[in-house]
């Protein structure tokens, strides 16, 4: 399946995304007389997405699916959610990326940092150069979404414990982390240093996880690629790593590491493109003074 957010009336809506078309849950609700949430963190906090899976498997081209839908071309996206309890990122995940860095691959445990929901952005908003940095890049990533609490979960259960994935941008400050890795944190965690793709798709939907082609794009070009088989760390491995140091809870995001970064620049537009999914654009601006 796959549950899309939606921006709809004033808020952010919840759909399911069936032969183009996008069907919200308050619509299907009505229809169907049930009680889905009708926000994909509200679906994914309540227990419900694995149910909501296998009533749409059962009911795919059931009577819902001739309720009013919105059409693809008038669908604006939203990211999955805003105020995720965690997000979790690892650094040089890819046997390239070590390469081009001529650095030696971690061999034992992977390179991790956090960033705050306030670094968090959706599609098409702009991602904002902080002043601090002259050196700033964009990093397409595959995102793993957890769907249950869990921890200590072995890498053989992963696949019971997480909703599914979804596309998103790490942006780094290089300037500020060139100055000492020890600032590996403080590089990413400015305010829109994470966007979050509008699109969650279940791990039913992806028949080989391995063969999906992440793009970091820069202006319609792309800059780098590859395929998640060239990981260094499997994402079930990432997962249970995490897991291991806390607990994760339902709408924790992890991202499983670049194919490569690009610098970006005021007036730039940054893609993450992954195979299958939709693609989540940012443009890119300066930074602007805000107050409350």
């Amino acid at each position: 399946m796959k549950l899309v957010s939606l921006k709809h009336g004033d808020g952010e809506r919840a759909a399911i995304e069936h032969e183009g078309r996008f069907f919200l849950l308050e619509e299907i609700n009505r229809a169907e007389g049930s009680a889905w949430g009708t926000s994909v963190m509200e679906i994914l906090q309540q227990g419900q997405l694995e149910e909501l899976v296998q009533w749409y498997q059962k009911h795919g081209n059931g009577a819902w699916s001739s309720s009013p839908f919105i059409p693809a071309e008038e669908a604006i996206p939203a990211p999955l959610f805003r105020h995720p309890r965690k997000i979790w990122g690892i650094g040089m995940n890819y046997v390239q990326k070590a390469i081009d860095l001529a650095s030696t691959p971690p061999e034992l445990e992977p390179i991790c940092f956090m960033k705050p929901d306030s670094s968090l952005i959706g599609p098409e908003e702009h991602i904002r150069l902080p002043a601090q940095s002259v050196n700033v890049t964009s990093e397409a990533e595959l995102g793993i979404i957890i769907g249950r609490n869990c921890k200590n979960v072995p890498e053989e259960r992963v696949r019971d414990v997480i909703a599914g994935f979804a596309v998103t941008l790490d942006m780094t400050s290089q300037d500020i982390h060139a100055r000492n890795p020890k600032f590996l944190q403080r590089s990413k965690v400015f305010d829109t240093f994470f966007s979050l793709g509008p699109q969650l798709i279940t791990p039913d939907e992806i028949s080989d996880l391995q063969s999906l082609a992440v793009e970091t794009v820069l202006n319609d070009e792309v800059i780098h690629s590859n395929t998640v088989s060239r990981m260094i760390y499997h994402p079930w491995f990432i997962v249970s790593y995490f897991s291991q140091m806390m607990t994760l809870y339902p709408g924790d995001v992890i991202m499983t590491g670049t194919p490569g970064s690009v610098q970006i620049q005021h007036g730039d537009v940054a893609e993450c493109r992954i195979s299958g999914f939709m693609t989540l654009r940012n443009p890119v601006a300066d930074a602007e003074y805000n107050h409350q």
